[in-house]
């Protein structure tokens, strides 16, 4: 098991040396949650936020030992929202929302390294960083095959959730809320969810506002079709608060 450090702005990375990968590979029954905590910042999250999450997940009628989560960014209105439901449920409840400390680039997709860009689409956590240089971080599966699809060139990588307020292409929402956000994320993984969905929007698609056509709208018409594609997962999740289930085909488009 590697553990990789989120070294800088460029998002290079280095093998720390095996201390860590040697425990990891020889926990025998640990749950993830125990070879996580072999972090001393993941411990201190753990003690500074569990309690009061337990009451707030408790509130909503979630058991936090027993949570799944799913997160929702909205890239216009700045928001990462936390929806959670228990193990034996079907539905979503929303939780809480952390705003972004700082957004890099504009409305639209990431098309290629270096862009600056947020992705928009459909994804899932893939990494969990306890030694990132940004506090802590999770990482999305950027690129996904509709990513691939549409970038022609180098599409870049290397996509987080992490702590601090910079950003290049990433979403940071500050130490003390990636705390909160980690130990989310390390609890739900420990009960057994083994992907954690991230669905990314250019903001909140209720209107028309990112599909008008072309001579309503500043967007060309390639983009509004990509946001009309993302849109029907928008309206699905919004209306059923579930779990969507998706396939990419070859032309890179979202089907629900």
């Amino acid at each position: 098991m590697k553990i990789l450090r989120h070294r800088s702005l460029q998002f290079r990375f280095v093998i720390l040396f095996p201390a860590f990968v040697f425990l990891s590979s020889f926990t025998g029954n640990k749950s993830f949650r125990e070879e996580q905590c072999q972090s001393k910042r993941v411990q201190t999250a753990f003690r500074e936020k569990e309690k009061n999450l337990q009451t707030e997940f408790s509130s909503k009628g979630i058991s936090f030992e027993k949570c799944q989560l799913l997160l929702c960014a909205l890239k216009e209105e700045k928001k990462l929202q936390v929806w959670a439901k228990n193990q034996n449920e079907t539905k979503y409840k929303l939780v809480k929302e952390y705003p972004f400390c700082t957004l890099s680039g504009t409305t639209g997709p990431k098309r290629k390294a270096g862009d600056g860009q947020v992705p928009e689409g459909f994804y899932y956590i893939n990494r969990f960083n306890p030694y990132s240089n940004f506090y802590l971080s999770l990482g999305i599966n950027y690129p996904n095959k509709s990513d691939q699809y549409y970038c022609k060139g180098n599409p870049g990588g290397d996509i987080f959730i992490h702590g601090n307020c910079v950003s290049i292409g990433c979403i940071p929402i500050t130490d003390d809320k990636i705390k909160e956000l980690y130990v989310c994320a390390v609890q739900s993984k420990s009960n057994g969810q083994s992907r954690i969905p991230v669905y990314i929007f250019p903001g909140k698609m209720d209107g028309n506002k990112f599909t008008a056509s072309e001579k309503d709208s500043k967007y060309p018409v390639s983009l509004i079709e990509f946001w009309k594609n993302i849109k029907s997962g928008y309206d699905l999740f919004q209306k059923n608060h579930e779990e969507l289930n998706y396939k990419i085909d070859s032309t890179g488009k979202y089907s629900f």
